[in-house]
């Protein structure tokens, strides 16, 4: 009876861990990078892994040989040695060092351009303590970020819009993240209000999602703008003209330029 009993407890512990996990999404597998930021800073880690295997391999070989030389040979037991240390050094030097994830603190940056790669990161490493819904948020908020990173490379540290992006990616995104991690397993889908934890993580990221694609479009305006100006001046230049009245003024292209024959 006991036994029996015994079984019993298992096989409801083992349906409760199933049903939290399925209402959590299912097994997270491990997935690819949130964004092109956070792959790049990975390829440059493992970039400079490679580099350091390749130059030690290669000084213990141009080591070896030339005490072979020196010595008239190392032997079948200087071959094996030197294969041993080759092996060693691969496996040291492919385990450490270990990548350098950003910490919360990591993220309050003042360059606007390093942030977002490290914020990317960053939410990486928590996406599998997430149910797969938001991790499937923080995918999108990745791409979002990969657009806006090329536009931060021209944008003035002090301008507003960075100290909105600063405030947006780099405070009010992973508090979120954080303030939904404290929250115990079992209480993440308990309805209160109206709605759930999960519910409002989801909704606190759309909102979230929605002004990073406001800022993307406010800091590409300028360049919409530019373009469209240039069309026009185009146009007038090299067509029939445009029709009088109305339209973006057309800036003096040629003003101060010497005519080359």
């Amino acid at each position: 009876m006991n036994d029996l009993t015994n079984q019993s407890d298992d096989i409801v512990r083992a349906a409760g861990q199933s049903l939290s996990q399925q209402r959590a999404g299912g097994v997270h597998r491990r997935a690819s990078s949130i964004g092109r930021g956070s792959a790049k800073l990975k390829l440059g880690h493992w970039m400079k892994k490679a580099r350091n295997i390749v130059l030690a391999v290669g000084a213990l070989w141009v080591a070896g040989l030339t005490i072979g030389a020196v010595i008239g040979g190392i032997g079948f037991a200087g071959v094996m040695a030197l294969g041993i240390g080759t092996v060693v050094a691969l496996a040291i030097l492919g385990k450490y060092p270990k990548m350098k994830v950003p910490e919360r603190a990591d993220l309050n940056t003042e360059n606007v351009r390093e942030l977002v790669a490290k914020t990317e990161l960053w939410l990486e490493m928590q996406r599998s303590r997430l149910p797969v819904p938001i991790a499937k948020s923080l995918t999108i908020i990745g791409s979002q970020l990969d657009e806006l990173q090329p536009q931060l490379e021209e944008t003035d540290q002090k301008h507003p819009t960075a100290t909105e992006i600063r405030k947006l990616v780099g405070t009010d995104l992973p508090d979120m993240i954080e303030g939904f991690l404290k929250i115990p397993e079992s209480l993440r889908y308990e309805e209160r209000n109206g709605t759930t934890p999960v519910s409002t993580l989801e909704n606190g990221l759309d909102v979230i999602g929605r002004e990073i694609d406001s800022i993307n479009r406010q800091l590409a305006q300028g360049s919409i703008d530019n373009l469209a100006i240039r069309h026009r001046y185009l146009d007038y230049k090299y067509s029939d003209g445009l029709d009088e009245g109305g339209g973006v003024p057309l800036p003096d292209f040629e003003q101060n330029k010497t005519k080359v024959i």
